[in-house]
Protein backbone atom coordinates (compact mmCIF):
# COMPACT_ATOMS: atom_id res chain seq x y z
CA UNK A 1 0.00 0.00 0.00
CA UNK A 2 1.01 3.37 -0.59
CA UNK A 3 1.82 5.83 1.95
CA UNK A 4 -1.16 7.90 1.85
CA UNK A 5 -3.48 4.68 1.64
CA UNK A 6 -1.49 3.66 5.02
CA UNK A 7 -2.72 7.23 6.45
CA UNK A 8 -5.74 6.91 5.08
CA UNK A 9 -6.53 3.77 6.90
CA UNK A 10 -5.03 5.00 9.79
CA UNK A 11 -7.63 7.83 10.00
CA UNK A 12 -10.79 5.80 9.12
CA UNK A 13 -9.68 3.16 11.76
CA UNK A 14 -9.32 5.98 14.51
CA UNK A 15 -11.89 7.85 13.71
CA UNK A 16 -15.03 5.84 11.71
CA UNK A 17 -17.04 5.83 15.33
CA UNK A 18 -17.01 9.28 15.71
CA UNK A 19 -18.23 9.76 12.47
CA UNK A 20 -20.89 7.27 12.78
CA UNK A 21 -21.91 8.63 16.40
CA UNK A 22 -22.46 12.16 14.44
CA UNK A 23 -24.31 10.91 12.37
CA UNK A 24 -26.10 8.36 14.40
CA UNK A 25 -27.41 12.03 16.92
CA UNK A 26 -28.84 13.84 13.72
CA UNK A 27 -30.97 10.94 12.31
CA UNK A 28 -33.11 8.24 13.61
CA UNK A 29 -32.34 5.43 10.61
CA UNK A 30 -29.56 3.69 11.47
CA UNK A 31 -28.97 3.09 7.38
CA UNK A 32 -29.31 6.14 6.72
CA UNK A 33 -26.45 7.10 9.40
CA UNK A 34 -24.72 4.10 7.68
CA UNK A 35 -24.93 5.97 4.29
CA UNK A 36 -23.52 9.21 5.68
CA UNK A 37 -20.97 7.98 7.14
CA UNK A 38 -19.73 5.78 4.01
CA UNK A 39 -21.00 9.10 1.89
CA UNK A 40 -18.32 11.23 4.37
CA UNK A 41 -15.52 8.88 3.79
CA UNK A 42 -15.61 8.44 0.36
CA UNK A 43 -15.92 12.60 -0.06
CA UNK A 44 -12.69 12.17 2.50
CA UNK A 45 -10.39 9.86 0.28
CA UNK A 46 -10.91 11.68 -2.71
CA UNK A 47 -9.91 14.97 -1.05
CA UNK A 48 -7.24 13.21 0.87
CA UNK A 49 -4.83 14.97 -0.88
CA UNK A 50 -5.38 18.43 0.35
CA UNK A 51 -5.59 17.39 3.71
CA UNK A 52 -3.52 19.61 5.88
CA UNK A 53 -2.33 18.75 9.18
CA UNK A 54 -0.85 21.59 10.47
CA UNK A 55 -4.69 23.28 9.70
CA UNK A 56 -6.47 21.07 11.72
CA UNK A 57 -6.76 17.40 13.25
CA UNK A 58 -8.29 14.77 10.60
CA UNK A 59 -11.54 14.45 13.72
CA UNK A 60 -12.05 18.03 12.37
CA UNK A 61 -10.92 17.97 8.92
CA UNK A 62 -13.54 14.23 8.93
CA UNK A 63 -16.56 16.15 10.77
CA UNK A 64 -16.61 19.20 8.05
CA UNK A 65 -16.67 17.36 5.49
CA UNK A 66 -19.53 15.16 7.91
CA UNK A 67 -21.44 18.47 8.29
CA UNK A 68 -21.06 19.21 4.44
CA UNK A 69 -22.49 15.42 3.60
CA UNK A 70 -25.14 15.88 5.90
CA UNK A 71 -26.36 19.33 4.83
CA UNK A 72 -26.69 17.75 1.42
CA UNK A 73 -28.55 15.22 2.64
CA UNK A 74 -31.30 17.62 4.41
CA UNK A 75 -31.66 19.28 1.31
CA UNK A 76 -32.27 16.03 -1.07
CA UNK A 77 -34.69 15.33 1.63
CA UNK A 78 -36.61 18.67 1.83
CA UNK A 79 -36.38 18.64 -2.13
CA UNK A 80 -38.11 15.48 -2.21
CA UNK A 81 -40.70 16.53 0.35
CA UNK A 82 -41.66 19.87 -1.45
CA UNK A 83 -41.99 17.69 -4.38
CA UNK A 84 -44.84 15.54 -2.60
CA UNK A 85 -46.03 18.72 -1.21
CA UNK A 86 -46.41 20.16 -4.64
CA UNK A 87 -48.21 16.69 -6.02
CA UNK A 88 -50.65 15.87 -3.28
CA UNK A 89 -52.74 18.76 -4.13
CA UNK A 90 -53.00 18.12 -7.87
CA UNK A 91 -55.63 15.89 -9.56
CA UNK A 92 -54.61 13.05 -12.33
CA UNK A 93 -55.24 14.00 -15.86
CA UNK A 94 -57.96 12.09 -18.21
CA UNK A 95 -57.10 11.97 -21.54
CA UNK A 96 -59.82 14.44 -22.37
CA UNK A 97 -58.14 17.35 -20.09
CA UNK A 98 -54.82 16.32 -21.72
CA UNK A 99 -56.17 16.75 -25.14
CA UNK A 100 -58.07 20.28 -24.04
CA UNK A 101 -54.52 21.58 -22.74
CA UNK A 102 -52.43 20.46 -25.64
CA UNK A 103 -55.26 22.64 -27.63
CA UNK A 104 -54.91 25.34 -25.53
CA UNK A 105 -50.86 24.89 -25.88
CA UNK A 106 -51.26 24.99 -29.33
CA UNK A 107 -53.37 28.28 -29.92
CA UNK A 108 -51.52 30.30 -27.34
CA UNK A 109 -47.82 29.45 -30.01
CA UNK A 110 -50.46 30.26 -32.89
CA UNK A 111 -51.53 33.12 -30.58
CA UNK A 112 -47.80 34.51 -30.01
CA UNK A 113 -46.77 33.94 -33.72
CA UNK A 114 -49.77 36.26 -34.89
CA UNK A 115 -48.71 39.06 -32.20
CA UNK A 116 -45.10 38.60 -34.07
CA UNK A 117 -45.90 38.76 -37.42
CA UNK A 118 -48.59 41.92 -36.70
CA UNK A 119 -45.78 43.68 -34.40
CA UNK A 120 -43.28 43.58 -36.95
CA UNK A 121 -46.28 44.83 -39.63
CA UNK A 122 -47.00 47.73 -37.31
CA UNK A 123 -43.00 48.05 -36.86
CA UNK A 124 -43.48 48.04 -33.00
CA UNK A 125 -42.14 45.12 -30.92
CA UNK A 126 -44.12 42.24 -29.95
CA UNK A 127 -43.77 43.56 -26.27
CA UNK A 128 -45.08 47.04 -26.99
CA UNK A 129 -48.08 45.08 -29.51
CA UNK A 130 -49.25 43.01 -26.27
CA UNK A 131 -49.50 46.34 -24.30
CA UNK A 132 -51.27 48.10 -26.72
CA UNK A 133 -53.68 44.91 -27.06
CA UNK A 134 -54.15 44.52 -23.57
CA UNK A 135 -55.00 48.17 -23.08
CA UNK A 136 -57.79 48.25 -25.60
CA UNK A 137 -59.17 45.21 -24.37
CA UNK A 138 -59.15 46.49 -20.87
CA UNK A 139 -61.31 49.77 -22.61
CA UNK A 140 -63.66 47.26 -23.92
CA UNK A 141 -64.51 45.89 -20.72
CA UNK A 142 -65.19 49.45 -19.01
CA UNK A 143 -67.63 49.82 -22.10
CA UNK A 144 -69.62 46.62 -22.16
Amino acid sequence: MTPAAVAFEAIYQAEFDVVMAYFARRTADPQTAADLTADTFVAAITSFSTFNRSKGTARSWLLGIGRRVFAQHCEAVTRGRDVVVRMHGRRVLSGHDIDDLVGRIDAERKGRELIKEAAAALGVSSGALRIRLFRAHGKLRGQA
